[in-house]
């Protein structure tokens, strides 16, 4: 999802220093993935950390 929402990105902003037309509006929704990717990369983060305690605690016991 980051990887698509940042190639998005690029192609939405690309107009801006290349002088040429603007892209439709669905490159710009398409943009939004790389917060969305972002977002679900960070959950898993967290649900693996509390995963990881959660182990560590029931090895503790």
């Amino acid at each position: 999802m980051f990887i698509i929402g940042a190639v998005a990105t690029l192609v939405t902003v690309a107009p801006l220093f290349l002088g040429i037309e603007a892209f439709p509006t669905y490159m710009f929704v398409l943009s939004m993935l790389m917060g969305v990717g972002f977002l679900m990369a960070g959950a898993g983060v967290l649900r693996s950390a509390a995963a990881g305690r959660r182990q560590a605690r029931a090895a503790g016991e």
